[in-house]
């Protein structure tokens, strides 16, 4: 690689090499979350049955679809930061904080499964903080609250469906 094209990969925008490793590393595990949760919605949104169905079918779409367009924003903040984002099956199941669900479970079951999983990719979102704050990394920070609103509103509004 010559140097000016390594130069292009090791952005000069005001954040060190390692606090971009770091933040960068942060965010592909967040997006691993983010894509077990999406994958984890529209499965439930094409598997769900019961009383609930159309009221739950329509609320996963939702959450799926907010969930997928989110996915690029993670991504392309990784992309920003001059590192790789991660993006396999392979890759996103040894980064993120839980495991996808076998099987079809109950309606019930599906809301709690949800919950659980918006409040960990809520938690990995909040861990970074720290370093983003001593990076002074704004854009990455406005990423994390944006997320951090989305999945506690969404946890919230699940467990409220919860018998």
């Amino acid at each position: 690689m010559s140097n000016e094209k390594a130069g292009l990969q090791n952005p000069d925008i005001g954040i060190s090499d390692e606090h971009r490793k770091q933040i960068a590393a942060g965010l592909s595990k967040l997006l691993a979350d983010s894509y077990t949760l999406y994958l984890m919605t529209h499965n439930f949104h094409w598997n769900v049955t019961g009383p609930q169905f159309n009221g739950l079918h329509n609320m996963f779409m939702e959450q799926y679809t907010e969930q997928w367009n989110a996915l690029d924003d993670i991504a392309e903040r990784i992309r920003a930061l001059g590192h790789p984002a991660p993006g396999t099956y392979k890759e996103f199941a040894k980064l993120a904080s839980f495991e996808e669900i076998e099987g079809v479970p109950t309606a019930t079951e599906m809301l709690k499964h949800l919950v659980k999983a918006q409040e960990a990719t809520a938690r990995t979102a909040r861990s970074l903080y720290e370093l983003v704050d001593a990076a002074n990394d704004q854009p990455t920070a406005d990423i994390l609250t944006q997320r951090l609103n989305v999945h506690e509103k969404t946890a919230w509004m699940l467990r409220s469906m919860l018998p």
